[in-house]
């Protein structure tokens, strides 16, 4: 299995830090946070990474290189402008091929195991979904008997963490757009699974979760 790690955004939350720095490339507990992706995916046995990049990008090509010091190999999909989830997805889908592929969020921390994501044989995507955190209360989508349904009680979060198949994409321009709906489409004909993730996430959208994820890392420690 090939993984992406979307790693294109601004992050106009998180400035001035990410005026001259990549979003993925800020630092938290000692590393930058898209390390923490990489050596997790490397420990999952997945190797074949693709990562996009507009904002900066050049950085990241160079603090990381083929991959090889991960012991990965790494390809990239640059953008001019962030296409963002859904266009920057459909972009690189020639480097991911035809099979089924994990993409990551670059601004999010999990200690997820990913060796424990299927995909049903009829789903177009998987979903990790977790707890709504302070700044998200009222959730994205609901959780029931292992499928993922845009209505309901009690909701949950999405972590930015799934698998996809590329059928999902079918029929989408190269041009910018959201993942959201592709996703809504797929749970309205029931071709959507997920599962709750019940062990640690954060998402890094602001200097503040960054410095809290940092002190939380360094304790950790």
């Amino acid at each position: 299995m090939k993984a992406m790690i979307l790693a294109a955004g601004r992050g106009e939350r998180m400035r001035p830090l990410t005026d001259h720095t990549p979003k993925p490339l800020l630092v938290a507990g000692g590393k930058p946070l898209i390390y923490y992706h990489i050596e997790r995916l490397a420990a999952a046995g997945i190797c074949e990474l693709v990562i996009n990049h507009a904002h900066l990008g050049a950085q990241i090509e160079a603090a990381l290189g083929d991959g090889s010091a991960f012991g990965v190999r790494i390809r990239y999909s640059p953008e001019a402008a962030a296409l963002e989830t859904g266009g920057g997805i459909f972009r690189a889908l020639p480097l991911l091929g035809p099979d089924p592929f994990l993409v990551i969020n670059g601004d999010v921390w999990t200690d997820i195991a990913l060796t424990d994501l299927q995909l049903g044989a009829d789903d177009l995507a998987q979903l990790v979904l977790v707890a709504n955190p302070p700044q998200h209360p009222h959730g994205d989508f609901v959780l029931r008997a292992g499928r993922v349904q845009e209505t309901g009680t009690p909701r949950l979060t999405f972590s930015g963490i799934g698998l996809y198949r590329p059928e999902l994409f079918a029929g989408q321009q190269a041009d910018a757009f959201p993942l959201a709906p592709l996703l809504r489409q797929a749970m309205a004909v029931g071709r959507v699974g997920g599962q709750q993730h019940r062990g640690h996430w954060f998402d890094i959208g602001t200097p503040e979760r960054l410095a809290a994820l940092d002190a939380w890392l360094r304790w950790k420690c």
